[in-house]
């Protein structure tokens, strides 16, 4: 029977290889460019559908439900310097099973988001050139498109960290833009056209929810960061403060500047075009494929760090725990993850690589904050940011995403399963190839 693994948040492992670059500054960049996708370019118009002109209030509500497992993570990273984010919090709390298992979801989770992503951005490329709306285009614009990002990748944390921080403000720069021209702009009149007849908070809701989604994903580089237990718990409240502030101030711009924006299928792309003419809405599209990019970049820094760190555990092929010898980068699981997201991304449509995504991370934050309960149990692991109320909160995030995945068809629930079946059969696989290396437990 296997016994629950605990982990020192110091014990020493092979993620010493790995260089401590990143600072604070690149932290929260990390979390806004995480979360902040190319959703926001198309949201406006679908949350407006459901709640119109009280559609920033609906965008506020979810991100204060959020924030009950947001704060979690941050007193969760504030236990741990080595890399591995949630993957790492659930081994801890409930042993090696769970841990893998949470880990497993959270690499399904976000391939299958940078496939959607892929996707989104052709799609807003392909207004800008035609040609990417062909075959041949689609396919060459998503291929160039993870080589340059997966190569930027292995060449060194400290240039991802700094092209990610590129993409970062390159995205806020035209939502600013549209938030401050439409400050000055709101219109009563506008306003008047968000009319809904029956408003669907709860649906609202939901979907600002699985935009909200990713901050759990910017925990997992504390190997790679120069004070991970001080900097990332203020990095992860402070990101997710500025993304909810962002999405509420452009959702009230949206809705203030463009008539019936319940019918835009480019809201901010319109909104703009409203604002500044028809240059603004090139540079909607732009920013849009802009946005893309920087969460593209995000992912490929962030997710390889998962595998490298399960990897180091036997729970997945050890060449996945390569080191590059000269950059210093988990070189083969930025490869592989890349592959693996552009191929699905080939095959898949946005919708179908979503909706599953969003269901696997619902499931992994259920086991983050309950993590929360587990572990202040637990001496051996002293948490530099102890939340007040931390059960509290941990029982609302419980609670809020078992909501969420109740709304959810009992089809995708078996699509989850399949996902898990698949993981442990990798696993077994992992550590039997493993198990001649090992010495016997005592």
């Amino acid at each position: 029977m296997e016994q629950p693994t605990r982990e020192s948040p110091a014990a020493p492992t092979s993620s010493t290889q790995l260089l401590r670059v990143m600072g604070r500054r690149d932290l929260i960049s990390a979390v806004v460019n995480t979360v902040i996708g190319s959703g926001v370019f198309g949201l406006p118009s679908a949350v407006a559908a459901l709640t119109g002109a009280r559609s920033p209030a609906a965008v506020l509500l979810a991100g204060l439900g959020v924030f009950t497992i947001v704060l979690c993570v941050a007193e969760l990273a504030s236990r741990f310097d080595t890399t591995g984010g949630p993957y790492l919090y659930a081994r801890a709390a409930f042993g090696g099973t769970i841990g893998f298992h949470v880990g497993w979801l959270l690499v399904c989770t976000r391939v299958l988001s940078g496939a959607a992503v892929l996707n989104v951005l052709t799609a807003y490329l392909a207004t800008l050139v035609p040609w990417v709306g062909t075959p041949a285009g689609r396919a060459c614009a998503m291929t160039a498109t993870v080589a340059i990002i997966a190569a930027i990748n292995v060449r060194g944390v400290r240039q991802a960290a700094w092209t990610v921080n590129l993409f970062t403000v390159a995205k806020l720069l035209p939502l600013a833009l549209l938030i401050v021209l439409g400050a000055a702009q709101l219109r009563g009149d506008v306003f008047a056209t968000q009319r809904v007849a029956a408003p669907d908070w709860a649906g609202a809701v939901l979907l600002m929810v699985f935009a909200y989604g990713g901050f759990e994903m910017a925990v997992v580089t504390a190997g790679e960061t120069k004070r991970p237990r001080e900097d990332t718990p203020f990095a992860v409240v402070a990101g997710m403060a500025i993304v909810t502030a962002v999405y509420c101030l452009t959702q009230l711009a949206v809705v203030g500047v463009l008539p019936h924006a319940a019918a835009s299928k480019a809201p901010i792309a319109d909104a703009l075009r409203v604002l500044l003419g028809a240059g603004g809405g090139v540079l909607g599209g732009v920013a849009a494929v802009v946005s893309a990019c920087g969460w593209l970049t995000g992912t490929a820094l962030l997710l390889p760090r998962v595998l490298f760190s399960m990897a180091e555990r036997g729970e997945l092929p050890a060449l996945l725990g390569r080191v590059h010898p000269s950059f210093r980068t988990p070189h083969v699981a930025i490869v592989g993850s890349s592959l693996v997201a552009l191929g699905l991304g080939l095959a898949g449509t946005f919708a179908q690589t979503a909706t599953l995504s969003a269901i696997g991370r619902l499931v992994v934050l259920v086991v983050v904050c309950a993590a929360v309960v587990a572990l202040r149990r637990q001496s051996g692991l002293p948490a530099g940011f102890m939340l007040p109320a931390g059960i509290t909160f941990a029982v609302l995030g419980i609670v809020f995403s078992v909501w969420l995945l109740s709304t959810r068809s009992l089809a995708q629930g078996w699509s989850i399963g399949v996902i898990v079946a698949a993981g442990e059969a990798v696993r077994l696989v992992a550590r039997r190839r493993a198990a001649p290396s090992r010495t016997p437990a005592a």
